[in-house]
């Protein structure tokens, strides 16, 4: 609402109610952006604490379920059977490099 004033033969017109109105508009929107950090806040926690439930229970498995053989890779099976896959290496040293013995 607004009341006229006199003041000095002029008529003014008192702001009170629009500075009211918009002192009201920010408050509300520093709670309504504050409302907002809180809320993104719950969410990313929930979900960090759905993911650890997910974790654990995924280590559970897999640290409870059975191991089955391991497939064997040709260089742990030993010399003996090594040397029947592979063709025997031989290392060539050519005859002009002399090696000086003591």
């Amino acid at each position: 609402m607004t009341t006229p004033t006199p003041l000095g033969g002029t008529t003014f017109f008192s702001l009170n109610v629009t500075t009211r109105e918009d002192d009201f508009l920010y408050k509300s929107s520093g709670a309504i952006v504050a409302a907002i950090v809180v809320v993104v806040i719950i969410i990313f926690t929930v979900v960090l604490i759905l993911l650890k439930v997910y974790n654990r229970k995924m280590r559970a498995r897999r640290e409870l379920e059975p191991k089955g053989p391991k497939p064997v890779s040709p260089y742990a099976q030993g010399p003996t059977s090594s040397s029947s896959q592979h063709p025997a290496s031989v290392t060539f040293c050519p005859p002009d490099v002399h090696v000086e013995t003591r």
